[in-house]
């Protein structure tokens, strides 16, 4: 049997049970145990299956765009230990840009509360919460607000960020591949994430392992424009590795 034939087979097995065994499938191919894992890390990489410890499980295609609400009440543990591990990023930053998020807005719940802040977003959750926080200057940047997001995008929003120069942008993303880059599923979305990602001086993208080796419609950096990548524990060791060979920093929380 080929490999593609193979791979076709893993997906169907995947979808049928819900998950797969690496074990059950080499002794079901007649191949190697390694042979598998790589199956499934291209698997994982093309966005069909997600690995998880010992196996994969199915990853369908969502056919509509979560909301933040729903996307806030998946893999929180992780998201809080991103959070936390990205506090370690700031330094001494004193201008950031923080894009819109749940992981991103986990951030800001911890940011630090002894020293001034000047804080640039367009994501209403998050200038909500620092709204009141007295050692912070906000600045809100419009444009038409998505209510999926509840991001602001648009041309009064890409124009806004594109005049800026900040220290440090905590940026977040749907996708991250090797071969793509970063990508989120719409346009407007993706032209605000670039602004962003020329507006700071360094990078810090918050993924959690669910979106690294995922990739989405719309391509809005490279990884040569990301210093640092902070995700969290479950994410795909050889995955990790190869995009700290292309020279971006990766952190583990």
């Amino acid at each position: 049997m080929y490999a593609p034939e193979r791979h076709a087979e893993i997906v169907m097995l995947a979808r049928a049970d819900g998950r797969v065994d690496v074990t059950a499938l080499a002794a079901r191919f007649d191949v190697a145990t390694e042979t598998i894992r790589r199956d499934l890390t291209a698997l994982e990489r093309r966005g069909l299956l997600r690995r998880v410890h010992g196996g994969a499980v199915a990853l369908e295609r969502l056919p509509f765009e979560p909301t933040v609400v729903e996307r806030d009440a998946v893999h929180t543990a992780q998201k809080d230990a991103i959070a936390q591990a990205a506090l370690a990023e700031i330094g001494d930053a004193t201008t950031i840009l923080i894009d819109g998020g749940t992981t991103t807005a986990r951030l800001v719940q911890v940011l630090p509360t002894d020293r001034q802040l000047t804080v640039i977003t367009q994501a209403i959750p998050i200038a909500n919460a620092l709204a009141q926080r007295d050692n912070v200057t906000l600045l809100v940047v419009g444009g038409t607000t998505r209510g999926t997001t509840l991001t602001n995008v648009g041309p009064w929003a890409t124009s806004a960020i594109s005049t800026l120069t900040t220290d440090l942008a905590f940026l977040g993303t749907n996708g991250l591949t090797l071969e793509r880059g970063l990508s989120t599923r719409d346009v407007a979305e993706a032209e605000v994430k670039r602004a962003i990602t020329g507006a700071a001086r360094r990078v810090v993208v918050l993924a959690d392992h669910s979106k690294i080796g995922h990739d989405e419609l719309v391509t809005f950096a490279q990884l040569e424009a990301v210093d640092t990548i902070v995700t969290d524990a479950a994410v795909d060791a050889h995955l990790a590795s190869e995009i700290a060979a292309a020279g971006v920093e990766v952190v583990r929380a």
